[in-house]
């Protein structure tokens, strides 16, 4: 189905980011932008899911850069995961990032808004990217809209963490990722996503193949696999609105999102598993979903830990559709979502317990949760679905992974999630006891208390992450698409 949607999709997001600067003088009016640009995107993203659902793409050929390279849309199913995510989250991030940036009075809110809605319109881009070469492109303008949300503060620490960032993003792009890109082409003579996979039945030797594949892998260095992890937690400089988008909306969703796409459309299954790469793969990201974890218990500010939590729970996304058998990579692709609703929500909590009291640091919230019991109870929804506890998100896409390493005869793989979970319950759930059953430091009971504005979206994305859990149907369905 031939349709112009993918590319109003895109263009809603950037003309919202051009109405911001616009608006730069009529605060109410740029500050309303975002929330109806966000549910005009969301609705045309959904007016796509039935053709999707019934097993059909929506298409769009835009022009031809070299022969075999277009620049086109193609919505399938694994597009819709990201797309559909991305732009309901962007309604309450929003509405969020409003009341956050008003509370605190900080600077450059017009640029702040202005590239937050750029950051959406790459990521819708990139969902819906009909190749590789188009992938790419929205993969890049991420990275540069982006950057200045990092440095956003313009301090020393600001500079140092978006320098890092964009060093690891852009560095990782310019030589590995674009070295994997010239290769496929010349392999394969194209670089469209295929089913099945583009390279399966090439004439090229495995070792050469081998090479390509792990440059896409280390090259994607969104996906935050170690040793390419180090730019996601010093991009935790930034405001909190921001670690939200970029740890649960665009950017390491992106990340992942692309690997998925070079095992499921560039190589293929059958290709990952004659050449060993699924295997191969599963182990670097176990070590990265341990060994972050493990980082992760040892941070005792809040963002830091759920920086590790990110990069640990990314890798869950990878080890899915690494292990090859149906329902691993049912549960990597739904993980997808189950991650984002959870760690938005603990995201947004961060950022209230912060406008609420100034406090960042875990062993400071004894007893919060008796001011902020709205926040630390959406913070403990969250943390039960990162953990994987029913009937949250979280379980759904965990259960699929583990039944997906036992029906692949991985059981070191079920033990590395068994292991992880309990890491995850390690480092979450003494948050949420200290801050309900801690005893708190002498303070005014008036100083701290919940900013509803701050408090209605986390509630909202809190019920999201038990939506999910009691009602996968929509992400079941779209992940089965793929892998049939």
């Amino acid at each position: 189905m031939i349709s112009i949607r993918p590319l109003l999709a895109v263009a809603v997001a950037l003309l919202a980011a051009l109405a911001v600067l616009l608006l730069n003088k009529r605060v109410k009016l740029r500050d309303a932008v975002s929330p109806l640009a966000a549910t005009a995107m969301f609705a045309i993203v959904a007016s796509m899911a039935p053709t999707v659902l019934a097993g059909g793409t929506v298409d769009l050929r835009l022009f031809e850069i070299l022969p075999g390279i277009d620049f086109a849309f193609r919505v399938d199913a694994l597009g819709m995961v990201f797309a559909t995510v991305s732009s309901l989250l962007w309604i309450v991030a929003s509405i969020y990032s409003i009341g956050y940036m008003r509370h605190l009075n900080e600077h450059a809110q017009t640029r702040f808004f202005a590239c937050f809605a750029a950051s959406l319109a790459a990521a819708a881009g990139g969902a819906f990217a009909a190749n590789l070469f188009t992938l790419v492109i929205f993969y890049e303008v991420l990275s540069l809209v982006t950057y200045p949300l990092v440095y956003h503060h313009e301090d020393e620490e600001g500079w140092t963490g978006s320098r890092k960032y964009l060093v690891y993003l852009m560095g990782a792009s310019k030589s590995v990722l674009l070295a994997a890109l010239a290769l496929t082409y010349s392999i394969a003579g194209s670089l469209d996503f295929v089913p099945g996979g583009l390279l399966a039945g090439v004439d090229a030797s495995a070792p050469l193949l081998t090479v390509v594949y792990f440059c896409y892998l280390f090259g994607f260095a969104k996906a935050a696999v170690m040793p390419m992890h180090a730019w996601l937690p010093a991009a935790m400089v930034a405001p909190t609105p921001v670690s939200a988008l970029l740890h649960a909306v665009a950017v390491v969703k992106m990340g992942v999102f692309c690997v998925l796409r070079v095992v499921f459309h560039v190589f293929g299954a059958g290709l990952m598993g004659g050449l060993g790469l699924g295997i191969a793969t599963a182990y670097v990201v176990s070590f990265t979903i341990l060994m972050a974890s493990i980082y992760a218990l040892t941070r005792d500010d809040l963002k830091a830990r759920l920086a590790y939590s990110t990069v640990s729970q990314l890798s869950y996304i990878v080890l899915g559709a690494v292990l090859l058998s149906p329902a691993a990579m049912v549960g990597g692709i739904i993980h997808i979502a189950a991650h984002a609703f959870s760690k938005i929500t603990l995201f947004f909590c961060a950022g209230s317990i912060y406008c609420a009291s100034g406090k960042r640091n875990i062993s400071d919230m004894a007893g919060i949760g008796r001011r902020l019991p709205w926040t630390m109870g959406a913070f403990f929804v969250g943390s039960l679905s990162m953990i994987g506890v029913p009937p949250t998100a979280g379980f759904i896409s965990k259960w699929y992974l583990a039944l997906g390493s036992v029906e692949a005869g991985e059981t070191p793989f079920l033990i590395v999630l068994l292991v992880s979970s309990v890491l995850n319950a390690a480092y979450f759930l003494p948050i949420s006891y200290v801050a309900f059953f801690g005893t708190e430091a002498q303070e005014s009971p008036a100083t701290v208390r919940e900013i509803p504005m701050l408090t209605i979206p986390l509630v909202a994305t809190a019920i999201l992450s038990v939506a999910m859990g009691i009602f996968p149907d929509y992400f079941l369905a779209l992940a089965e698409r793929v892998v049939r």
